[in-house]
């Protein structure tokens, strides 16, 4: 049942004791703002070091690839890194949107992961509608779920009120609906 392994909560991502958190990364993988940048603060130049050798060696993360780094100083175990779409009006990227949470949960099983936290994934300075964006992280995950092993718990974790508001929205929509 989706209330038993989904949970929203509000707060600061970094703080969570999980095995995986996702980090709204940019395709070159070097700190940014917003929860890419709080993710490189908070766990350390370890976490920088791997992207820069991936980098190196790909040249860039594209919009719904993922990568998989230490979590450095986070109570983490590793950081999955995925680089959202930036909305366009005219222009569908909800695939790649999705790509970045099923990926994401791909990976995190592949490397035995039971628990992700994600951020509200292009919903930030990337532009996309934050009802959007949440309604396809849900669909995603919640269908991937379906067919997981490992991933036994996953939490949408909300910087903000406005965020918080509308994941939580939909969350009870889905849940009771």
């Amino acid at each position: 049942m989706i209330t038993q392994i989904i949970e929203i909560l509000k707060g600061d991502i970094t703080q969570l004791e999980v095995d995986v958190i996702v980090n709204a990364a940019n395709e070159h993988l070097i700190p940014g703002g917003g929860v890419d940048g709080a993710i490189h603060r908070a766990g350390g130049s370890s976490i920088r070091e791997e992207a820069k050798v991936y980098i190196q060696a790909h040249k860039l993360l594209n919009p719904g690839e993922v990568m998989s780094t230490t979590a450095g100083l986070l109570r983490a175990k590793r950081v999955i890194h995925t680089v959202g779409p930036r909305y366009k009006i005219g222009e569908d990227r909800s695939d790649q949107l999705r790509n970045c949470y099923k990926n994401s949960m791909v990976l995190a099983e592949e490397e035995g992961m039971s628990s992700v936290a994600f951020p509200c994934i292009s919903a930030g300075v990337f532009g996309y509608p934050i009802r959007e964006a949440a309604e396809i992280a849900f669909s995603t995950v919640v269908e991937v779920l379906a067919h997981q092993s490992t991933v036994k718990r996953v939490y949408f974790v909300c910087f903000d009120e406005v965020n918080f508001s509308i994941y939580n929205q939909l969350y009870q929509e889905l849940t009771t609906g």
